[in-house]
């Protein structure tokens, strides 16, 4: 019996499927990514996914070609999607041969990086997530060896194109590199006079998106989560066009999911679009949204195992791939604080969290009220402590030779650099230039600087502190665990001394910001942890959660009550 028709719209690159009404009805059931649909007719948009959907559900439900162009297009669209799962198989599960790559490459790329070059070639957009330290700038430079992947555009963050400079001129010299220098390209690439590898960091990006779109072959996002917040921004929606024309797009991460689940589908949605779904199915299917809009996901390890089998998501950790290094010694702290600081802000907060709270707030008012309330209670946390925090450091020094500082507010910088001034304290944070930044490095690493000063959310892969350096302090606390992973990967990496192993001190007081932070770490890790880890467990221990900024808030109406 035949219950219908399907078409094929190579325009519109997608199917069209006239049922009867009770096949219909199965058919919308099946089909998540239903585009339109009135009596009898159901759209859908074509990947060759869903042609060998189509062609299984045609097992149950016979349906006629609407023209031989149609069924053609549907035998070679599933014949691919199974020829492309069983070549990820084969790569995933069989040792990697060595692939024949040019002899002018002057480093031999090890086999775990021959797997991720052999992968991205199949799957041809991915996200790379492997541990900290196992040499993805390196993996990265693998996709373009091949005449067929060049020219590309690596985009990393505004400190780092000197590090893919160097790594490209040490791995591959025979290919010609151009950094960005200013927001807007100059006139040679305009008219298409691209060099081999283009380096456009992703705060110029948006400048230069429209002279690079369909002119890239490959498309590298280092630290992809930089777009973690998808096309709501200038660089993420320059980020979708110009890998949207791209043959090869891979993203570079061992931090994919900073805070909340469903940011994993905003960098699909950059790299390979319909791979997750549209926001809404992403949603149905993986999730569910938060008091503050965030969307979780539901069974974070299952999805982490869905993008893994597809070949999606390529993530290893050094114990996998046999390059080991000493665990991180994480040591919590409680310091003292003074109270001034925060009784300073009591009035103020307590009325930023009544607002937060409140039933009859509009959305808005909420957001505005949780970033003051954010930021005011936690600079006066760290004011509070800072004095505490410089003296523990002091007293680090006394046995280590150099400490890394990390924290978030300028007023509690200014504190560290008065009382640490005798130990020569350098700044890497997000208000340096990449020059000065280079300089803070350099002081650090060969000067005489023992302390650096470094911004929770600034230096993401750098490399080269691991060689003088194996003790980091948490001064202030991040809300995203992964921050602190990030800040913790900067030290226990290749070339540390494996002797040595890195001690992370988190220093916490009783009051303030602190106690909720530390709260809402754990929803967070259970987020992010399990999609990235291979056995779908967490990679660390944790706490307990809720949102961030009512967490906060009720901690600060709470202390207020009680001091009234």
């Amino acid at each position: 019996m035949n219950h219908g028709t399907y078409q094929h719209d190579p325009f519109a690159q997608i199917w069209r499927l006239a049922l009867d009404p009770a096949t219909a009805i199965r058919a919308r059931r099946m089909f998540a990514r239903v585009q339109s649909t009135r009596s009898g007719e159901i759209v859908v948009k074509h990947t060759p996914e869903v042609a060998r959907d189509i062609e299984w559900f045609m097992q149950r439900f016979p349906l006629e070609p609407f023209d031989g162009a149609s069924a053609d297009f549907l035998a070679m669209a599933a014949t691919q999607h199974r020829e492309t799962e069983a070549a990820i198989a084969r790569i995933l599960t069989t040792p990697s041969h060595q692939t024949s790559f040019p002899p002018d490459l002057m480093k031999t790329p090890r086999d775990y990086q021959v797997q991720a070059y052999q992968l991205v070639r199949e799957r041809r957009r991915m996200i790379i997530g492997d541990e900290l330290g196992l040499g993805k700038t390196l993996t990265g430079l693998l996709t373009v060896i091949d005449d067929d992947a060049r020219p590309a555009l690596v985009v990393p963050l505004t400190h780092l194109p000197r590090r893919w400079v160097t790594e490209l001129n040490e791995s591959l010299p025979m290919l010609t590199v151009e950094v960005a220098k200013k927001t807007k390209p100059p006139q040679h690439i305009i008219d298409g006079h691209l060099p081999d590898v283009v380096v456009v960091p992703y705060s110029k990006l948006a400048g230069w998106a429209h002279a690079l779109a369909g002119r890239v072959r490959t498309v590298l996002f280092d630290e992809v989560q930089d777009l973690r917040r998808g096309t709501v921004s200038d660089k993420g929606r320059a980020a979708a066009h110009v890998a949207s024309e791209a043959s090869f797009v891979v993203g570079l991460t061992a931090t994919p999911v900073y805070n909340y689940g469903g940011e994993i589908h905003n960098l699909y949605d950059i790299i390979a679009p319909d791979v997750l779904g549209t926001r809404e199915e992403f949603i149905r299917e993986w999730g569910t949204q938060t008091y503050g809009g965030h969307v979780l996901v539901r069974e974070p390890a299952a999805l982490g195992e869905y993008l893994r089998r597809e070949g999606l998501l390529l993530a290893r950790t050094r114990k996998e791939v046999g390059r080991e290094l000493p665990q991180v010694v994480k040591v919590p702290h409680t310091v003292e604080s003074d109270p001034a600081a925060l009784t300073a802000i009591t009035g103020d907060a307590a009325r930023l969290a009544e607002v937060i709270l409140a039933q009859g707030t509009t959305r808005q008012e909420r957001f505005q009220a949780a970033g003051e309330l954010d930021w005011k209670v936690r600079q006066a946390t760290g004011i509070a402590k800072a004095p505490y925090v410089a003296e523990f450091v002091k007293m680090l020094l006394e046995s280590e030779e150099k400490v890394a500082l990390f924290g978030w507010h300028r007023a509690v910088w200014g504190i560290w650099r008065r009382e640490l001034d005798a130990f020569r304290p350098v700044m890497y944070t997000g208000s340096e230039s990449p020059a000065q930044k280079a300089a803070a490095e350099d002081a650090f690493i060969h000067g005489d600087a023992r302390v650096l000063m470094m911004s929770l959310r600034s230096g993401a892969g750098v490399d080269g502190l691991q060689k003088v350096c194996s003790v980091a302090v948490f001064g202030e606390l991040d809300w995203s665990p992964q921050i602190h992973e990030q800040g913790i990967g900067r030290f226990r990496r290749d070339g540390m001394d494996e002797n040595n192993p890195v001690v992370a001190y988190f220093l916490t007081s009783d009051e303030g910001s602190d106690p909720p932070i530390m709260e809402t770490l754990q929803i967070k890790r259970n987020q992010a942890e399990p999609i990235i880890s291979p056995d779908g467990k967490l990679l660390t221990n944790a706490t307990v959660d809720t949102d961030r900024a009512r967490s906060l808030a009720r901690t600060v109406l709470a202390n207020h009550r009680r001091a009234a």
